[in-house]
């Protein structure tokens, strides 16, 4: 009897010891999606790119410890900004089925655990840009951050059907901090980093505001689709993507990079064009997602296209 006691003894303190290791895997679980990191991957990717195109070097003379640390220093300060963002929309993520099953809403981090987060990675960032990079981006850095975290989670989007495009300036930065991380200033190759990515932004967002448009009528967030409908949005994408056609030129026309990029990004544009147009005249909201699909794959692919044309140029002249 004594041995089956024991026996039963150590099979409870082993499903307590697993238990406690499940709670563990899945609060660290909690904690990194908290930090939205396919989000903050696509932004690690696109600072990463500015960094390389600044510098006039081949592969192996590139400075890769200063690139990793600012990359990474940047990485923490968007999944600061991530994190507040969690705690300002938690009450209407858990309205919406895209966002119901994020860490807060399902009981799996609470707020303060949450700010604390946000506050380590903070500090993090801040710290890891002022030791590898300049004021200035580490100054750039931390307004972008409150510009998505603040002014764009606590006010813009939820008071004007504009938010994506203003509160997209913080989004369009990360380039643009890549290059001053590497030469400490902003140039007019640094602006038109910016710019791709500030106006592909409304494009590619509001074809899930479309998708999702009775989600955001529900959560009281007034997008563009739910305050002036989904043909005013429809029109809006075509004038935005036109916009956006335009300004992925720039690098070519100023000679940032050469035609292997050229002849690439009007590929890229085309089937962008083609997507943006089977949505505009698509009944309601069919299409919307392949073009938001799309567009996460354009940007990748054209930032890409700018990398390997900047090295394809240095070893021509080479």
């Amino acid at each position: 009897m004594q041995k089956i006691l024991r026996i039963n003894a150590f099979i409870a303190n082993r499903v307590s010891v697993n238990s406690h290791a499940s709670d563990y895997i899945e609060r660290i679980r909690a904690v990194y999606e908290l930090g939205k990191p396919k989000v903050v991957m696509l932004i690690m990717f696109t600072t990463f790119v500015g960094m390389i195109l600044a510098l006039p070097y081949q592969f192996s003379y590139l400075p890769w410890l200063k690139i990793f640390w600012s990359t990474l220093g940047i990485g923490f300060m968007s999944s600061a900004g991530a994190a507040i963002n969690h705690i300002v929309d938690h009450y209407a993520d858990a309205k919406m089925n895209r966002t119901h099953q994020r860490p807060l809403p399902t009981g799996r981090l609470n707020r303060t655990n949450a700010f604390l987060v946000a506050m380590v990675w903070m500090i993090l960032g801040i710290s890891i840009l002022l030791w590898q990079t300049n004021p200035l981006t580490t100054l750039l850095t931390f307004i972008a951050m409150v510009g998505y975290a603040v002014i764009y989670t606590m006010f813009l989007k939820r008071t004007t059907p504009q938010n994506i495009v203003w509160g997209g300036a913080a989004g369009a930065v990360p380039p643009l901090l890549g290059w001053t991380a590497m030469t400490g200033e902003v140039s007019i190759e640094a602006i038109i980093l910016f710019a791709i990515i500030f106006f592909w932004t409304p494009a590619h967002f509001w074809p899930l505001a479309i998708q999702r448009v009775e989600e955001y009528r529900k959560a009281e967030f007034p997008m563009l689709p739910v305050t002036h409908g989904i043909a005013y949005t429809k029109k809006q994408i075509v004038i935005y993507s036109g916009l956006l056609f335009m300004v992925t030129l720039l690098p070519f026309l100023v000679g940032m990079s050469g035609l292997a990029y050229f002849i690439s990004v009007l590929g890229l544009n085309v089937l962008f064009g083609f997507y943006v147009y089977r949505l505009y005249y698509s009944p309601e909201n069919q299409g919307a997602m392949r073009l938001f699909g799309y567009s996460i794959i354009y940007l990748m692919l054209l930032f890409g296209f700018l990398l390997a044309d900047h090295f394809l140029y240095l070893q021509i002249q080479s």
